[in-house]
């Protein structure tokens, strides 16, 4: 039996999508009265989105698919201030034509594999806070929405507080960040109609900071921008964050985060990411991150032993699938498959190109790891073969001083480069 009236609400709560929201009831009725709109914000900080990423994309893939509007916005105007974040480091401004290059790259190879961007009523839209923030007037704009906001509550967000009781700096455009977010929501109310943001379980408060916002503003006032009363009322839902078995953030790794571009993780290691994952997180990610039925997820959740793997094999697939499309899952099945059940070597896995010189005079294992990117320095390479990790041609490398040469090179053309199991390389001339 369904809980919800609203397919877009039972699909979340059967995929495990739901934590908190502003008013859930209210929000199921009005997602029963036709067409709305729901929006996500994304900073524009780098290149590529990554797993981390992949709660929000799929939040917004199943509100397309049960008949509404995705917006994607982009933080053209907040990444150039920064989110306080955990870190006590501010994050480093950008300029203008590397946030807008960020953002054409983000949606051609990130957005555009979950969401149908159309002209249609349904069809996904990419929207940039860009677009109202730099057109603010200062002192009106801290006169019209900044008194709306309290130091005391502003300064009660565990992103702010953790800063201030380690005394690490907090810029004065940091703390106006959330400022400009909560104003995000109450402009694609106007703009665009749009009812609901979501987000993470962590964006809570910047979240709710646009409903509250929106609900003080709606309170008797005149919208701003065309003089007509603003009314109806808009939502926060948020998602669990999903975490490790040792509590870390999923979508990082000891190699870096797991980009959804393909030019910057290859779809093999992205496959390889999911097909290590945890056994007990098998289930929980099957939910978030694949399409499968539930009936199917089900049986697969419930596989025990040795037979979790094959749960495994089938959420790589179908996540780097989603992701990167069929054949690229396909490759990069076929290619693990090989490597790991043949003992063979995989046409898709990461490789790099040497001119056969190099190799005449012999050129350092450690130095090749890190080429390969199997290894992020020399001295990680070193502990690893410290370790007793490192393999050419399945064969352990004990001295941090080898050297590989010709004589190395196999009868298919190539040499073998590993990092553990589950990591390989390719050298070729």
């Amino acid at each position: 039996m369904m809980k919800y009236k609203s397919e877009f609400l039972n699909i979340l709560d059967e995929r495990g999508f739901i934590n908190q929201c502003s008013d859930l009831e209210s929000l199921d009725k009005k997602l029963c009265e036709g067409v709305q709109s729901a929006y996500i914000g994304f900073d524009a900080t780098a290149k590529s989105l990554h797993v981390g990423n992949l709660t929000g994309i799929m939040m917004l893939y199943w509100f397309q698919q049960s008949g509404h509007k995705p917006i994607t916005l982009m933080g053209g105007g907040t990444s150039k201030i920064g989110d306080p974040s955990f870190k006590d480091e501010q994050r480093k401004l950008m300029d203008d034509a590397a946030i807008q290059a960020n953002m054409e790259s983000i949606r051609s190879t990130c957005f555009k594999q979950f969401l149908r961007y159309d002209d249609s009523e349904t069809g996904a839209m990419m929207a940039n806070n860009d677009d109202w923030l730099s057109e603010l007037k200062y002192l009106d704009f801290l006169r019209d929405y900044g008194r709306y906001f309290t130091i005391n509550r502003m300064i009660s967000f565990d992103s702010v507080k953790q800063r201030l009781e380690r005394e690490s700096p907090l810029t004065l455009l940091e703390f106006n960040y959330m400022v400009m977010q909560g104003y995000d929501f109450v402009e694609l109310r106007r703009r665009y109609g749009t009812i609901l943001q979501m987000g993470g379980s962590d964006q809570w408060g910047n979240i709710i900071n646009g409903v509250d916002l929106w609900h003080k503003l709606t309170s008797g006032l005149r919208n701003a921008l065309s003089g007509n009363k603003i009314e109806g009322p808009i939502f926060a839902l948020t998602a669990p964050l999903l975490t490790t078995p040792d509590g870390k953030k999923m979508g990082k790794t000891l190699n870096g985060a797991v980009w959804l571009n393909a030019n910057m993780l290859s779809p093999y290691d992205y496959y390889q990411y999911w097909r290590n994952v945890d056994d007990v997180m098998v289930g929980t990610l099957l939910r978030r991150f694949t399409t499968l039925p539930m009936m199917e997820i089900r049986k697969l959740e419930n596989l025990q032993g040795a037979d979790i793997n094959e749960a495994k094999k089938i959420l790589a697939f179908e996540a780097t699938k989603i992701c990167h499309g069929e054949n690229a899952a396909t490759d990069a099945q076929a290619t693990a498959q090989k490597v790991f059940e043949q003992g063979g070597v995989g046409d898709d896995l990461p490789a790099i190109t040497l001119d056969a010189k190099y190799l005449e005079s012999g050129i350092e294992v450690v130095e090749l790891l890190q080429e390969t990117g199997l290894c992020a320095s020399k001295g990680e390479a070193k502990r690893l073969i410290q370790g007793g990790g490192a393999r050419v041609n399945d064969a352990q490398v004990t001295d941090i001083d080898a050297k590989i040469s010709m004589a190395d090179l196999t009868d298919e053309g190539h040499i073998k480069l590993s990092s553990g199991k589950k990591r390989h390389a390719l050298v070729r001339i």
